[in-house]
């Protein structure tokens, strides 16, 4: 998977937007891929028992779906988010990097449908704008992949972005 920087003499807010968060993404699946199940499934942090690799990447797709997906472009999906606490941090016995990798890239295409409205229009849930929702997902999504780094590192000793 290639990273690309987003265009350094961006003119287009909406554009620039989802490069950042696309970079974001990126970023995220490369610190989980090439991990082992086990590694992946460690929470190397004793304080955060519930805080793993595939964890985190299992949150970031519901956090796309719900956000990208339902909230701003009203796609009729389920939401990952159903129950409470979140159950989106819990991990299922057959989940590997490799499921939730492409769970977490089919989220992308789904989110597809969110580009088609301009920045400043009203998100579906009419609460927001699909600016607020887009700089809301790409500033959760940044923060996790801190976290990834941290998770990576403690996992392999794999640093860098």
């Amino acid at each position: 998977m290639t990273r690309t920087w987003p265009e350094k003499l961006a003119t287009d807010e909406a554009a620039l937007a989802w490069e950042f968060l696309d970079f974001l993404r990126k970023t995220a699946v490369l610190k989980v891929d090439g991990l082992t199940r086990e590694q992946a499934a460690a929470a190397p942090i004793a304080t955060s028992p519930g805080l793993t690799a595939l964890g985190l990447l299992k949150h970031l797709t519901a956090v796309e779906r719900y956000w990208l997906c339902i909230a701003g472009a009203g796609l009729d999906l389920p939401s990952l988010w159903q129950g409470d606490p979140d159950p989106s941090w819990h991990l299922e016995d057959d989940d590997t990097p490799a499921s939730l990798i492409q769970a977490y890239r089919e989220e992308w295409a789904n989110a597809e449908a969110l580009k088609k409205h301009a920045p400043d229009a009203v998100a579906a849930d009419g609460k927001r704008t699909v600016r607020w929702i887009l700089a809301h997902v790409a500033q959760e999504t940044a923060r996790h992949v801190g976290h990834l780094d941290l998770i990576r590192e403690l996992a392999d000793g794999q640093t860098g972005e």
